[in-house]
């Protein structure tokens, strides 16, 4: 068994590949279920936001079984197989990265806040599709600790911005001044009501809301005593605004030289600043090559994150020294989980026998009142318990070693152990006791 996570991220991919692997709640539920029928990941969990796609996994032979997930994502993506944008990272170092990222250290901002509910919205997820089991369940249930745990004992998210917020601040870099700035948000969703708070925090007197649910629009809109645009007007008030920042879950560009490009020739040499923050996007970069139109993506807001970069620096140190305080417990206690089915079965077929030989006794001895009855059984217990004590602590002592194998095979051996995982119930191996 290994532990592994196999993934690309802000760091590896551009947006362009990363929007291909953006995958919603279900599919990922669809291709958990396709994973379940693949004998050799009995554990998966599939973890996709806008800057990463990670599947972490429980696999029985790792030369099998990361080429086909290989092979699988990115047939599922529709992108030819790139080798270069995956990361695979196992045992220690999956569980370090994933600490990280429950943490928001491997964030594009640092201390953002969403990807620990994203980790548990995942979790959850493969948890309904039956795809975890005891390494799955007792390592993310730790990551969520963990990072809880960091943005406790630490201000790693201090005065943090994030995705939305970083947005804004690129806007005020452009224009300087956004008291009179015409700003059109597109979506409704929860980027774009963080994204209209901060606009209105940093001196925005008036917002557009365009969303095709005009419902939806109307109530962000009041919200902030913002405009709501039907969704058919929302091309006509593009071509008057000196910002669009759009956050939709659209599949597909809705921002495009055919849809948006006619519009703008009006504009004389009036600018138009496009802040694409969604990932898959919603505008065509094509839109960069007409005069007078910049656009900038999610890849392109690293540069205007986070102005107390020190301090958090200082900060990350802070929680590397916890995410390494857990992972040194997590290992004590992971220690002899790969040990543990050759001992729950010694522990059950001693057991089983102490069972059956104490039976034929208060056969033998029908007179025999309650309390003594009670006495007899702790005893036999205590004795399954000392003869036992040493079997486990060596199996203990080997769990995750060279020689946890030939303790295994020597143990089923030994004991006459059924590996299959069968009741010990063949009664010619018990020697009648007369």
């Amino acid at each position: 068994m290994q532990l592994a996570v196999l993934g690309l991220n802000h760091k590896t991919a551009p947006v362009e590949i990363r929007e291909r692997f953006n995958f919603t709640n279900d599919r990922v539920a669809s291709i958990l279920r396709r994973l379940r029928n693949y004998d050799n990941i009995p554990e998966a969990m599939l973890l996709s936001t806008c800057n990463r796609t990670e599947l972490y996994m429980v696999i029985e032979n790792p030369h099998e079984a990361i080429p086909f997930v290989k092979r699988l994502l990115a047939h599922l993506a529709g992108e030819h197989y790139k080798g270069e944008y995956f990361y695979n990272l196992t045992g220690t170092l999956c569980v370090q990265h994933l600490f990280r990222v429950a943490s928001s250290l491997d964030s594009l901002i640092i201390g953002e806040g969403q990807i620990l509910s994203q980790i548990k919205n995942a979790y959850q997820i493969a948890r309904n599709n039956g795809m975890t089991d005891t390494i799955l369940n007792t390592i993310m249930n730790k990551a969520i600790a963990v990072g809880k745990r960091v943005r406790t004992e630490t201000k790693i998210a201090f005065s943090s911005v994030s995705v939305s917020s970083a947005a804004v601040d690129l806007a005020i870099n452009i224009l300087g001044d956004l008291t009179t700035a015409n700003i059109l948000v597109v979506g409704a969703g929860h980027m774009s009501e963080l994204t209209a708070r901060h606009l209105i925090d940093k001196g925005a007197k008036t917002i557009f809301v365009s969303n095709r649910n005009f419902d939806h629009a109307q109530e962000l809109a009041e919200k902030f005593n913002g405009t709501a645009i039907p969704y058919q007007q929302m091309f006509k008030q593009a071509a008057q605004a000196d910002i669009i920042i759009t956050s939709t879950g659209a599949p597909h560009y809705v921002l495009t030289a055919e849809n948006l490009g006619p519009l703008l020739t009006n504009r004389k040499a009036r600018p138009l600043i496009l802040i694409d923050i969604a990932v898959p996007r919603d505008v065509d970069p094509a839109l960069n090559d007409m005069q007078g139109v910049t656009v900038y993506n999610i890849d392109d807001l690293e540069n205007v994150v986070d102005v107390n970069k020190n301090f958090r620096t200082h900060e990350a140190k802070v929680a590397e020294q916890i995410i390494a305080e857990e992972i040194a417990a997590l290992k004590e206690r992971l220690r002899y989980y790969t040990m543990r089915p050759v001992m729950v079965q010694l522990h059950d077929k001693m057991n089983f026998l102490r069972q059956k030989v104490l039976k034929k006794a208060f056969i033998k001895l029908p007179n025999l009142t309650d309390e003594e009855r009670r006495i007899i059984d702790l005893m036999t217990q205590r004795l399954e318990h000392k003869f036992l004590r040493e079997p486990m602590k060596a199996m203990n002592a080997v769990a995750g070693t060279s020689e946890e194998e030939r303790y295994k095979q020597m143990m089923c051996d030994l004991f006459l152990l059924n590996e299959s995982g069968e009741e010990f119930g063949d009664e010619s191996r018990i020697e009648d006791w007369d």
